[in-house]
C-alpha cells in the first residue's frame, strides 16, 4: 500500500491541471488588488512576477490588462492637436458673431494705428508719456492679432482645431504680450507720478535712455515668465486624441484643465506668475496714485487740478479694466472659477481694453486731439 501511495504521489499531473494551477497562481496578486483599476492591478501582477511570487507564464487576463495600460498610455501621448469649443452651431448666429468680432478687431487696429501715427508725426507729442502710449498701442495691436484671426476662423467652424505646437506658440505670445502690457501700465503710472509730484526734476529722472530701458526691461521680464509657464504646461500629458478647449484661445487655465496628471505644481507656478504680473504692478500703481492725488489736491488753481485729474483718470480707467478682469481669471482659486465665466472675462481683456485705450487717450486728452486735428489738416491739404 505504501508503494502504491508513493507511485501516486510521483505520478505527474495532467496538462489541463498543470495549466489550471498556473492560472490559479496569478489569483493572489490580482484578488489582493481587486478594488484597484485595471492599470494598477496589472502593475501589481507584473511586480509579483519579477519578485518571484509567481513562477509561471503570463495568463490571458494579465496580458489583457497590460494591453489596457499600454492603450491608456498611448491615448495620453498622441494628443497632437486641440479643438476650440464653438460659440454657436446656428449659421445665422455664427455670421452675426463673425461680423461683430471682425468690426471690433478692425476698430482696435485703426484706433491704435492712429495713436502711433499721431505720436510719430507730431513733434509736440515727442515726450516720454506719449512714447509709452505709442508702445502700449503697438502692444495692443500685437496682442489682439495673436488671438482674433484664429478666433474668427473658429467662429465659422472653418478651422476650429489648432496644432499642439501652434497652441503653445499662441499661449507664449499671449502671456508675453499681456504681461508686457501690465508692466507698461505700471511704468506709465510711475511716469505720471514723477511728472506731477516732481515736475522740476522730471526731465532729469525720466530721460530717453531710462524710457527705453523701462520698455525693454518690461518686454524681457514678460518673455522670461511666459516661456517658463508655457514650457511647464506643455510638458504635461493631455487626455484624448483631440482635447476640447472650452475657450476661444489657448489660454493657460483652460489648457491646464485638460491635463491628465497632477497639476498642483503648475497651479502654484501660475499663481506666482499672476502675482508678479498683476498684483505687484497694481500695488505700485495704487501707491503712485495715492501720491498723485495728494499732490493734485495741493494745486490751488481749479484748471490745474482738472487737467491733472483728467490725465490720470484715463490711465486709471484702463488699469482697473485690465487688472480687474485678469485677476479674476488668473488669481482666483480653481475651485471657485468657472470655464464659462473665464471665457466671458477673456472677451473683455481681449477686445474691450484694447478698444478703449485709443478712445480714452484721444477723447480725454487735449494734446492728442489737437495733434489729430493738425495731422488731419496736413493730410487734407496734401
Amino acid at each position: 500500500m505504501k508503494e502504491i501511495g508513493a507511485a501516486r504521489e510521483e505520478q505527474p499531473l495532467p496538462q489541463e491541471a498543470s495549466d489550471l494551477g498556473s492560472g490559479l497562481r496569478w489569483l493572489p496578486p490580482l484578488l489582493k488588488n481587486k478594488g484597484q483599476n485595471p492599470s494598477q492591478r496589472a502593475a501589481g501582477a507584473v511586480a509579483a512576477l519579477f519578485d518571484g511570487s509567481c513562477q509561471c507564464e503570463k495568463s490571458p487576463n494579465v496580458a489583457e490588462e497590460m494591453h489596457l495600460v499600454h492603450t491608456n498610455q498611448t491615448i495620453h501621448s498622441i494628443a497632437s492637436e486641440f479643438i476650440f469649443q464653438a460659440f454657436s452651431t446656428i449659421p445665422e448666429i455664427q455670421r452675426l458673431l463673425f461680423t461683430f468680432f471682425l468690426l471690433l478687431y478692425l476698430t482696435i487696429i485703426f484706433g491704435n494705428v492712429s495713436i502711433i501715427w499721431v505720436v510719430c508725426t507730431d513733434e509736440s507729442l515727442h515726450t516720454p508719456m506719449y512714447f509709452f502710449l505709442g508702445n502700449l498701442s503697438f502692444l495692443e495691436i500685437c496682442y489682439t492679432t495673436v488671438v482674433v484671426p484664429q478666433m474668427l476662423a473658429s467662429v465659422f467652424d472653418v478651422h476650429r482645431t489648432i496644432l499642439f505646437a501652434n497652441c503653445g506658440i499662441q499661449m507664449f505670445l499671449f502671456v508675453a504680450l499681456g504681461s508686457t502690457d501690465c508692466f507698461l501700465l505700471a511704468v506709465m503710472a510711475y511716469d505720471r507720478y514723477v511728472a506731477i509730484c516732481h515736475p522740476l526734476r522730471y526731465t532729469l529722472i525720466i530721460t530717453w535712455k531710462v524710457c527705453v530701458w523701462l520698455v525693454v526691461g518690461s518686454v524681457l521680464l514678460a518673455l522670461a515668465l511666459a516661456l517658463e509657464l508655457t514650457v511647464l504646461i506643455f510638458t504635461l500629458p493631455f487626455c484624448g486624441q483631440q482635447p476640447q478647449i472650452n475657450h476661444f484661445l489657448c489660454d493657460v487655465p483652460p489648457v491646464l484643465r485638460l491635463a491628465c496628471a497632477d497639476t498642483h505644481l503648475h497651479q502654484t507656478v501660475l499663481f506666482s506668475v499672476g502675482v508678479m504680473v498683476l498684483t505687484i504692478p497694481f500695488l505700485l500703481i495704487c501707491i503712485s496714485y495715492v501720491y498723485i492725488v495728494v499732490a493734485i489736491l495741493q494745486i490751488r488753481s481749479k484748471s490745474g487740478r482738472h487737467q491733472a485729474f483728467s490725465t490720470c483718470s484715463s490711465h486709471l480707467t484702463v488699469v482697473i479694466l485690465q487688472y480687474g478682469c485678469c485677476s479674476l481669471v488668473y488669481l482666483r482659486p480653481r475651485s471657485s472659477s468657472s470655464e464659462d465665466e473665464d471665457r466671458k472675462l477673456a472677451l473683455i481683456y481681449t477686445f474691450v481694453t484694447p478698444l478703449l485705450n485709443p478712445l480714452i487717450y484721444s477723447l480725454r486728452n487735449k494734446d492728442v486731439k489737437q495733434a489729430l486735428k493738425k495731422v488731419m489738416k496736413k493730410t487734407t491739404i496734401c
